[in-house]
């Protein structure tokens, strides 16, 4: 294994060299012609941080900014079957012809849809998405 402590090492240099190991933000993986990539975006909210993810394959993006109270996503996520798991969760504007396309365009979005947990924290149709973010922060 990469990055692998050596077995003569202590458990504390053991763990340290471990938490120190340089992980790639950005993956790809390739099988066969499919292509994925993994990307990462942190956002800076009055309430606190909140994390965006975007999984991307060729023609097709699923993105979500996610915090400790609930998450924002692209319409491919069911917001409503989130809600069963307890879940706050909303839909930002995204079409075929007009996608986020990307973490750095997810903020300039409105959201379209929240299920009824993220409504009990403030997140309305219509919102701007950088608003909604401090309230999942």
């Amino acid at each position: 294994m990469r990055n692998s402590p050596k077995s003569s090492d202590s458990s504390a240099s053991q763990i340290d060299r471990f938490i120190r190991a340089k992980i790639p933000i950005f993956s790809g993986i390739t099988k066969g012609q499919l292509t994925m990539e993994i990307n990462t975006k942190t956002y800076q909210t009055p309430n606190g941080l909140v994390e965006g993810v975007q999984a991307k394959w060729s023609g097709f993006n699923i993105l979500l900014v996610t915090g400790p109270k609930g998450f924002l996503a692209c319409p491919a996520i069911d917001v409503e079957a989130c809600e069963r798991y307890g879940v706050a969760a909303a839909i930002v504007e995204s079409t075929p012809d007009n996608p986020i396309g990307t973490l750095e365009r997810f903020g300039n979005r409105k959201v379209t849809k929240a299920n009824a947990k993220a409504k009990a924290l403030g997140i309305e149709k219509g919102m701007n998405v950088t608003d909604a973010f401090a309230l999942i922060a």
